[in-house]
This record gives structure tokens, sequence and C-alpha cells, in this order.
């Protein structure tokens, strides 16, 4: 019996998620119990060592919500976007053939490179500056590897992302895209969008959230977009956001933000969830 993936928690193909409003009386986006760090200027920081992680002998997964064995009633979801898990997989090694449904998922590849098929037929080499997305719809399944064939020996790096779609029935579907020269322009690309208001890369099947991504060289800046709710998470470098610095695998969740600035303090990587509705709503 195969070891049980941490990208998919056993006997459950979809995190169950409380549909309950992220916000208190007033509107203001709550201190969750698992979010830890200094709020600085309105933003809610995560940092990387507070995250739960699982770990196999070929696999470590990053949770920053509620994922598998970890379970917070306070922290299972923000927004619509439902899962944010950044991966390390060994060469050779990989997630094996599991099923999903009704479910957006986004995979961002920052080292290395992974393999993708799909029981609907897609298949793909995800590497760095590619948008890939994955429809479930009314159920697909899917497998992850680490590109070892491409003589890479060294883990794959890549954050899991998973948005609930805006209605549930459609039929599986798959899209890619290279953002590389985008990416190299400057500021923040829009990825991954529902929101006719944004010309994306990539489609997915939720009009109110948009998926923005950046390299930023250090002491290079770019401008939170205008959302109701937004979610930041830093996958490589160091940046300063309203007084604060994060590193690496650190986190933000805001509400009613935009105009703020990103500046990199080294060489960076972010990606930049804007979202104008609840799970629910």
């Amino acid at each position: 019996m195969p070891t049980p993936s941490p990208h998919l928690p056993p006997e459950r193909s979809t995190p169950e998620r409380s549909t309950k409003e992220e916000s208190t009386p007033d509107g203001s986006v709550p201190e969750a119990r698992a979010v830890g760090g200094p709020a600085a200027g309105g933003l809610r920081i995560i940092r990387n060592n507070t995250r739960d992680t699982t770990t196999t002998d070929w696999a470590t997964s990053r949770h920053s919500f509620s994922f598998g064995d970890h379970y917070d009633p306070d922290n299972t979801h923000f927004g619509t976007l439902l899962v944010n898990n950044e991966e390390f997989v060994s060469p050779g090694r990989g997630f094996d053939t599991h099923p999903h449904r009704e479910t957006e998922i986004i995979t961002w590849v920052t080292e290395g490179s992974l393999v993708h098929q799909d029981s609907e037929g897609h298949s793909g080499i995800i590497h760095p500056g590619l948008a890939q997305r994955m429809s479930a719809g009314t159920g697909i399944a899917h497998s992850e590897r680490n590109d070892s064939t491409a003589g890479l020996r060294e883990p794959v790096r890549f954050t899991a992302m998973w948005i609930a779609p805006d209605e549930s029935g459609a039929a599986p579907s798959y899209a890619q895209q290279d953002v590389s020269g985008e990416l190299a322009r400057g500021g923040l690309v829009a990825v991954a969008s529902g929101d006719p208001a944004h010309d994306s890369a990539i489609r997915i099947a939720n009009r109110s959230a948009t998926l923005f991504a950046a390299r930023l060289p250090a002491g290079v800046s770019a401008t939170l977009p205008a959302a109701r709710l937004t979610h930041l998470f830093l996958t490589t470098g160091s940046v300063r956001l309203a007084g604060a610095v994060l590193g690496a695998g650190d986190a933000v969740r805001a509400g009613d933000v935009g105009g703020e600035s990103i500046t990199a303090i080294s060489d960076a990587e972010v990606l930049v969830w804007a979202m104008n509705r609840r799970l629910g709503e």
C-alpha cells in the first residue's frame, strides 16, 4: 500500500470547508487562531514557520490552511482560496494517480519541473514561468511527478492552489501557458482569472478571483491590486510591505487593500490572489 500523499488527504479528494463568513461584525478580517505574526498596516502576516507540515521519505508539504490530518476550524480557507500548499518532491518520485472534483487547481513551479498526466488525456511538463490550471469539474484523476527524465536530480518545488468554482457540474478541463516573457517585463502579471476585467494567461471558473505573479529584482516595487480580499504568498526572496519584512514562505491575508507597494529587498517572486467574494456568497 503506498504512503498516503501529503498532496491528497486520505479518503478525501476535496477538503471540507466551513462556509461561515470570514469577517467580524464590522466587516474586518478576523485574527484567525492559526495566523501568527504581527499585524502590519491592517495586514495579517502568516510566518513560514507557523504553517503545518506533512512529511514522507520523499516529499514535504507545507500547508497554509487545514489539510489532511491538520485541521483547524478557524483556518480552513480565505475568500475562495481553499488550499495553498508548498510542495517539495524528491527526484524520481511523485504523487500517484488520485482524484479531485469541483475544484480549480492552479500549479506554479518555483524550482525544477513537474510532469502532469490526467484521466482526460492531458499531459504536460510544468516548469518555472509556466502557469497550469486543471479544472476538476465533475471528476478527474491525475498524477504529478518530479521530472527526473529531464536529467534533473534535485527536488521539484511548487505551489498548489485550489480555488472554489462559481458553479458545480462543469466538465473537467486543462490549460497551461508560459508567462516568462510577461514576468520579465516586470510588475504583476495576471496569471489565472475568471474576472472579465482581466485578460489572464489562463482562465478559471471563478469570476471574482485573479491570481497575479511577479518576479521583482532587488529594489524594484509592484503595487497590490484593489480587492475585497487579498492573499499574498512569497515563494522566494524577501520583500517589504507596509513596513514589514517578509521572507520566503511567508504569507499575508488582508481585506479591502489596494495601492500598497511591495518592494523587493532581495530578488523575489510573489503570488497574489485578489478576490471579491467569500466562500458561500
